[in-house]
């Protein structure tokens, strides 16, 4: 059985990268963060969830986006694989924000490499800035 329990460390990993990339189409009080526990999957890390367009309706909300990190895959990587994972999967969050996803054809080692040279060259420049 899988147990999952909201995850504060990872929102506020989440709100930095979002924050660091300038990506203001992601409505972050929308995107939630979650660890699981249990997970049978050999090869996920995360997984980005979203309540679509049918419970959207039928519940009179708008899109929320759930960012989900295994537990068992995920906790062991180093920091920079973490993040670049995490990168990966906010890229699958499109620009309308509506309940949809962009695929792997956009969200790709390319496309996740870019935006993570990107993070590090904008937290590189803030440290300089108080150093």
């Amino acid at each position: 059985m899988i147990n999952y329990e909201n995850a504060e460390d990872i929102s506020l990993r989440v709100r930095d990268i979002v924050k660091s990339l300038n990506l203001r189409h992601v409505d972050l009080d929308r995107v939630a963060c979650v660890r699981s526990y249990g997970s049978k999957s050999r090869y996920i890390l995360a997984r980005c969830h979203v309540l679509n367009r049918i419970f959207q309706k039928a519940l009179g909300m708008r899109a929320h986006y759930i960012i989900e990190v295994v537990s068992e895959k995920f906790d062991r990587l180093s920091i920079e694989e973490q993040t670049r994972v995490l990168i990966h999967e906010i890229l699958h969050i499109p620009k309308s924000f509506g309940g949809g996803f962009k695929h792997h054809d956009y969200v790709n080692k390319r496309t996740v490499d870019r935006a993570y040279e990107t993070y590090k060259s904008t937290k590189q420049k803030f440290r300089e800035l108080f150093e």
